[in-house]
């Protein structure tokens, strides 16, 4: 048997976010893709029995766990620097880095290693991420140009912006993500509604809370005259920068009523509370995929979305896409199209569009490129 080894570090991150999520969904995919003597194997930095379990639990049918000496932060100073381990790099291995901390270096004994950079926010929005953030990313993608033999990226946009910045050549492989089969209405859907305090009706926000989700132009909007008489629900984990969505509220006259963030919240209950919105919003400055928006159109949510590059083109013309710029119109333009987007009429066309365009994401067959990839490269 040959080992596939997958570099699984953030789901032991206090935030996973969206990455997590996509090593996740993705490994656990390549698990039940692995061609006949293949085997997966996660590589995580130390941690505690625990949390080897969480990742277990989270990843399925791993052949084993590789846990690393070093912690994650220490992991991912010391591979910025370029010091990496046998361990971390054995040779003749097969490595494929779910994000950037990868271990990117001189290989050795013929082995292989892939990255994934989620996308070009570094390079293009230095400021929506934190200093040491931003120079990380911008250091390890200038490794991966040196040491990579290959980059995925999840959409042609980033593949596009980062050719501006890095010379990669036919190394980059656009491999997207896909909605989790997690994400299922389940029969006590209504008892999770009740204790999340689910309104009747509402315009829904997923995603970590951090500066370049654009989460203050869609409280703007919210409290737009143009707006749709609705609440907002704003899912996911508070992140960096601050985001602090009541004082976005009071600072925009949305009143308090109309604001319900849930926080973290596990599969199930997004699965119901993307079911149970009138419509979805993704207004974020900029992204590498946008996972969320995939998800609320397999469930059947009519979407409006910013116009950055990968979001259009993720979205594929099935949601309502917003100029980002002038900027300081861009919450105006975002309460027209929500008040677009709820419409009866326009709500069904977008919901049958949506449902069509998600059909076209699967975490089986991004695995199975994967597999094609390293199969390519040995």
């Amino acid at each position: 048997m040959s080992e596939l080894r997958v570099v699984l570090a953030q789901l032991l991150a206090e935030v996973p976010g969206g990455i997590g999520r996509y090593a996740a969904e993705l490994a656990a995919a390549l698990v039940e893709t692995a061609p006949e003597g293949r085997e997966v194997v996660g590589v995580v930095p130390a941690a505690t029995a625990e949390a080897l379990d969480r990742v277990r639990a989270a990843v399925p049918g791993l052949e084993r766990i590789a846990a690393l000496p070093r912690s994650g932060r220490a992991l991912a100073l010391a591979w910025q620097l370029g010091s990496v381990s046998r361990a971390a790099l054995p040779p003749g291995s097969a490595t494929h880095g779910t994000s950037l901390l990868t271990p990117l270096a001189r290989r050795r004994g013929g082995s292989v290693v892939v990255t994934t950079i989620h996308d070009a926010v570094p390079w293009t929005h230095p400021e929506t991420l934190t200093r040491f953030g931003a120079q990380w990313h911008r250091t390890m993608g200038r490794r991966a140009q040196r040491f990579a033999d290959a980059v995925v990226v999840p959409s042609r946009a980033v593949a596009d912006e980062l050719a501006e910045r890095l010379d990669l050549g036919d190394r980059v492989h656009v491999i997207g993500g896909a909605p989790s089969a997690r994400l299922a209405v389940r029969a006590d859907a209504e008892a999770r509604a009740r204790r999340l305090g689910l309104p009747s009706g509402y315009v829904l926000a997923v995603g970590t809370l951090e500066p370049r989700k654009g989460l203050d132009a869609l409280i703007a909007a919210m409290a737009h005259p143009e707006a749709p008489d609705l609440p907002l629900v704003v899912a996911g984990p508070r992140g960096w920068g601050d985001v602090d969505l009541d004082s976005l509220a009071a600072a925009a006259g949305l009143p308090a009523g109309r604001l319900l963030a849930t926080g973290r919240i596990d599969d199930e209950d997004l699965a119901v509370v993307y079911d149970r919105a009138t419509a979805f919003a993704m207004p974020s400055r900029a992204e590498g995929f946008g996972l969320p928006v995939v998800e609320a159109m397999r469930l059947g949510v009519p979407v409006v979305h910013s116009d950055a590059p990968a979001l259009v083109e993720v979205a594929g013309a099935a949601g309502v896409a917003v100029p980002l710029a002038p900027a300081d119109g861009y919450p105006a333009r975002l309460a027209a199209a929500l008040a677009e987007a709820v419409e009866p009429a326009r709500a069904a066309e977008l919901r049958a569009a949506g449902l069509a365009r998600a059909a076209d994401f699967s975490w089986r067959r991004s695995a199975q490129a994967v597999w094609a990839l390293h199969a390519g490269l040995r």
